[in-house]
């Protein structure tokens, strides 16, 4: 490495980010401590021990920060140039683990390791994906205002989805949707975004409306629009078709689409879990998936409401200061299922109520705004497409997390970036960044 490298290196870092990353981590094992802290236990050993969930989080705290040293010290052209080699391997770790995984929680995406730790591919794959859109968009022969490279990219971004969504890793799978923040900036229309909200407003008003009585309204809809068409201007025949063709997506996906994703491509559990957050009951008799393991004709409600509901009464109780460190009832008391992982928002809300939970967002609010920031002044595509992948991914986990943790949002199995215990996870998150601090301190290259 040069010495004007070297220079760059040390002018170019982004200081602010990793300051914050260190904050969060720290924030981090401090919740996982205050939802398992043993008074029997010395705590001073134990956080060396590796017994713990919180002392193994600083070991991988540890080890991430020297993945994070190691990156920051790597030449940034060798991530365009290994883009493609490495989503390729990511996509065939993910089909490794039907083979070699180890199931955890009723998810098989995990490959067990050294040491009783385990990998989860699907995981690190988030952080290949965005390295080859970026190479991919950033292509002088790409031309991103084409279909086709909507599809290419649409491809890309669905192949680690899809095999999230067959190791029942259905929360995973949605986060991919977040690299559209980045497709969005490099030009995807906005058409594109519209159509697929509408999609989405579309299967949740199927799940709260009868399909019968929402398939009518439609038709009527779309039967006066004609008919004010036809009195007005006789010869619109295109307007005319593009409305018949709406409606008779709309009314597909009602009557057909819709029952098929929660029938035949999601598990029962998942199915239960979206209508139950719709205070709907779904009979896991029609779930072919699942009809045949479980001997139930329909899905209960109970453990997920059970989930949702100790998760509120923990945030609620702490009240607007909280009940102070290590005093949480709700969460010492182990009440809330899955409270060091997926609800580890509750430990914060209660220890430190509405005050801490305030600063806590307004620490990741801070974060997300700086990451854009870096976004904007790239000169490089390569370079600001994988960043705003990067925020699309962050704001994606944090948005969904806490909107689980407080019942806005079905249940699905979706970390707190930095917060949550795992060491795959806690990887993902610091890799992503430190690859941004490193490409952010060459801005002045032009990557491709």
């Amino acid at each position: 490495m040069s010495n004007n490298q070297n220079n760059n290196f040390s002018k170019g870092t982004d200081i602010a980010v990793i300051i914050l990353y260190l904050v969060m981590v720290a924030i981090g094992v401090l919740c996982i401590f205050m939802v398992e802290y043993n008074p029997s236990l010395n705590w001073s050993n134990s956080f060396l021990t590796a017994k713990t969930n919180y002392s193994k989080q600083i070991y991988f705290a540890c080890f991430c920060a020297f993945i994070g040293i190691f990156i920051l010290l790597m030449d940034s052209k060798v991530f365009t140039a290994l883009a493609n080699i490495l989503y390729g391997g990511g996509i065939l770790l993910m089909l490794a683990t039907f083979v070699l995984g180890k199931n955890i929680n009723g998810s098989k995406s995990w490959i067990p390791i050294a040491g009783g730790f385990n990998l989860q591919p699907a995981e690190l794959c988030k952080i290949f994906t965005a390295l080859v859109l970026a190479k991919f968009i950033s292509n002088p022969s790409t031309d991103f205002t084409k279909i086709k490279s909507y599809i290419i990219a649409g491809v890309m971004i669905g192949l680690p989805a899809v095999l999230s969504i067959m190791q029942h890793e259905l929360g995973l799978a949605l986060v991919y949707s977040a690299f559209i923040f980045a497709m969005y900036r490099e030009g995807l229309p906005p058409v594109i975004l519209v159509a697929l909200l509408s999609f989405a407003i579309l299967v949740i008003a199927t799940l709260l409306i009868e399909p019968f009585l929402l398939s009518t309204i439609l038709t009527v809809i779309a039967g006066l629009f004609i008919l004010n068409l036809i009195k007005r201007f006789r010869r619109n025949r295109n307007t005319i078709l593009i409305i018949i063709s709406i409606w008779a997506i709309c009314f597909g996906t009602i009557r057909y689409a819709v029952p098929y994703i929660f029938n035949n491509v999601l598990e029962c559990y998942q199915s239960t879990r979206i209508f139950s957050m719709m205070g709907k009951e779904y009979d896991c008799s029609k779930n072919v998936k699942s009809a045949n393991k479980t001997g139930s004709k329909k899905g209960g409600k109970k453990p997920d409401d059970y989930n949702v509901k100790q998760s509120k009464i923990a945030i609620g109780s702490g009240g607007f200061w909280g009940r102070g460190f290590l005093k949480g009832t709700q969460t010492r008391g182990k009440y809330v299922p899955e409270q060091h992982t997926d609800f580890i928002f509750t430990s914060l809300g209660e220890a430190f109520g509405f005050v801490g939970t305030f600063i806590f967002l307004g620490l990741y609010l801070f974060f997300l705004f700086r990451l854009i920031r870096i976004a904007e002044r790239q000169r490089s595509t390569f370079s600001r497409v994988y960043a705003y992948s990067v925020v699309g991914i962050f704001f994606f986990h944090i948005a969904v997390n806490i909107s689980m943790t407080i019942g806005l949002f079905p249940v699905v199995g979706i970390p707190l970036p930095l917060i949550s215990y795992g060491g795959s996870s806690l990887l993902t998150f610091t890799v992503l960044i430190f690859i941004l601090l490193r490409l952010d301190a060459d801005r002045q290259m032009v990557l491709r």
